[in-house]
């Protein structure tokens, strides 16, 4: 053990290196200042300087979810914390692993409403895995290590560190290693094999079975596995939105999304299921629609790391508590011993009725009749042009749907979006620290025109720090998704959605566009190209591929009255899913 005399401040720096941080994004502010001037003289710590609190954190996000390493975004305190309440949430929701430090005001002006000053560790207690107030610097290097452990342990998530500016300001001798203090926390991997033995029985005696993936088989690592469970069994798989890639959209065993937007078949196979067996899912309201009318045939076998989750929402006949790519293992040589002693499912008959609703009811969309750019059509070249070897990160809305339905994801992990919080303005900063993560690698942001204007101050980050992304604005010059329920929902009564003011004919009729997003990129030290006909989306796309010395806008404008479909409204059952609007699919026939 080596014991060194330094400030907390140092401390917080040393422990950060020691762990293996390399990025930080973040931005300094009073309470956090004396962490700022170590991080100055560090060789092996590289600080991004953003723009705005949220966009350190949605970028630590990215980050983690490209390199399979925990986070680190950083801020002061009061609303440098507060903002970034949002990505932490975000991260609480879709299991990403993230470490927030905030600066606090010093400890003896906590609870007095000294200048900046809110209870942060209060505020973020509900949406993070854990965290801590430290007020002693004897406490730093400890809780370092202790957040990280358990960030990236067990189920993912986010963990914030709050320290007191008087901690980070004293001097006290720094002892490194340390031992971690956490006696009650001890995450279950390996599963219990009664219940693995008894879900591979259920596997071969089920007549229509499904393999509901979610998002924590790619947290675990677990596709290769997932690949071969469902070719021992034989089983259609269904990925959800977090679960994009875990089995290749390719592979013909793979039935597509469920849920809200997902495809007929995939819907389908879960209402007419007798067996879900759920990996690293949570049973989500997307995916069930109203959850009395969900999968009413099907017997559950739910197996998750994070226990709180199994029987929450569904009742789960064979729960199993572990590690989704430890779980998967174990299946596969349960129902290959169960297939050797003569008992294997016969599913000819269950596939012969998804591929009937395969073949009758694709993903597909019409073009607009008048000439205008169709917004699935841009996203499907984008996938097409761009590879299955890029990352695509998605903001939040109808494009987010189309990424997920046009872009085919052939390796887990390549597509980012906020799944669990609906996150307006995730796409730019996630994308940026995707690109941080993986700089050898594409990455594509599809953003909304609504999305774009919440974080798109986070171009000039880009331009400085060199970080050569691209942004394709799906731009319709609405807020998509809310104009689409209004249109549905509502009477067609566009209640402030037009992103367009109305108080000139050139604005209201978006010949005048506010902003301009050319003129915005080139602000902001980006390239900005335009294109609003079918015939450049090709060339422009080229376009934009052949820049990778600077970051990229496109401002792709499209019809605005384009909709998601399939879909099934909320509140009412996946049986009520409509292809298109009062066009519903004939499950029973496959017509």
């Amino acid at each position: 053990m080596t014991t060194e005399q330094m400030t907390g401040a140092q401390a917080l720096v040393r422990a950060l290196e020691n762990v293996g941080v390399e990025t930080v994004f973040g931005i300094p502010g009073g309470a956090i200042l004396p962490a700022y001037d170590p991080l100055f003289d560090s060789k092996k710590l590289r600080h991004i300087l953003v723009r705005h609190e949220q966009g350190a954190g949605h970028a630590a996000q990215g980050y983690a979810m490209v390199t399979g390493k925990v986070g680190v975004c950083m801020a002061t305190s009061g609303p440098g914390a507060t903002n970034l309440v949002t990505p932490i949430s975000d991260a609480y929701m879709d299991s990403v692993p993230m470490v927030a430090i905030t600066g606090q005001v010093p400890s003896a002006s906590i609870g007095t409403d000294a200048f900046q000053e809110a209870d942060i560790a209060g505020i973020t207690m509900p949406i993070t895995k854990h965290n801590f107030l430290i007020t002693k610097p004897e406490d730093i290097g400890r809780t370092i290590v202790e957040a990280f452990h358990i960030a990236s342990t067990g189920r993912p998530g986010p963990v914030l560190v709050d320290i007191s500016k008087d901690a980070l300001q004293a001097t006290f001798a720094f002892e490194w290693p340390v031992q971690m203090q956490l006696p009650g926390y001890r995450p279950v991997t390996r599963p219990h094999s009664k219940q693995v033995r008894e879900a591979a029985r259920l596997i071969t005696e089920a007549e229509r079975p499904v393999l509901y993936v979610g998002g924590g088989v790619i947290k675990a690592g677990a596709s290769a596995e997932l690949k071969v469970l469902a070719e021992v069994t034989g089983a259609p798989v269904i990925t959800t939105l977090m679960a994009k890639g875990a089995l290749p959209d390719s592979h013909p065993l793979h039935m597509g999304m469920p849920g809200m937007h997902g495809s007929v078949g995939a819907v389908g196979a879960l209402q007419k299921a007798d067996l879900l067996i759920a990996l690293g899912a949570r049973f989500d309201d997307r995916v069930t629609g109203k959850l009395d009318g969900f999968a009413p045939f099907a017997k559950v076998v739910h197996a998750d790391i994070d226990p709180a989750e199994i029987s929450k929402n569904r009742h789960a006949d064979v729960p199993i508590v572990g590690d989704a790519r430890e779980v998967i293992a174990d299946l596969i040589v349960a129902v290959q011993n169960e297939h050797g002693n003569g008992r294997k499912g016969d599913y000819e008959d269950w596939w012969r009725q998804l591929n009937a609703w395969r073949e009758t009811y694709p993903l597909g969309y019409d073009q607009p009749s008048d000439g205008s750019l169709s917004p699935q059509h841009v996203i499907e070249r984008i996938g097409q042009l761009v590879g299955p070897d890029a990352y695509y990160v998605a903001g939040v809305g109808q494009h987010q749907m189309w990424a997920a339905q046009f872009i085919k994801y052939e390796r887990p992990g390549a597509f980012l979006n906020s799944g669990g919080a609906g996150t307006m303005g995730y796409a730019v900063p996630a994308a940026m620290g995707a690109k941080v993560g993986a700089p050898e690698t594409q990455v594509w942001a599809i953003d909304g025109d609504g999305c774009f204007q919440m974080t798109n101050q986070e171009l000039a980050t880009c331009a400085i720090e060199g970080i050569p992304v691209k942004i394709a604005v799906i731009n319709n010059g609405n807020l998509g998704m809310v104009r689409q329920w209004q249109t549905l929902f509502y009477n067609e009564r566009y209640s402030n959605t037009n992103l367009h003011s109305q108080r000139s004919p050139e604005i209201a009729s978006g010949k005048t566009m506010i902003p301009d997003f050319v003129k915005l990129a080139e602000a902001y030290g980006c390239v900005g190209l335009r294109c609003d006909s079918p015939e450049d989306v090709d060339a422009t796309i080229a376009k934009a591929m052949e820049i990778n010395d600077a970051p990229v806008v496109i401002d792709f404008v499209v019809h605005q009255d384009a909709m998601v479909w399939p879909m099934v409204a909320a509140g009412t059952t996946n049986d009520d899913i409509k292809i298109a609007r009062d066009l519903a699919p004939d499950f029973e026939n496959g017509e």
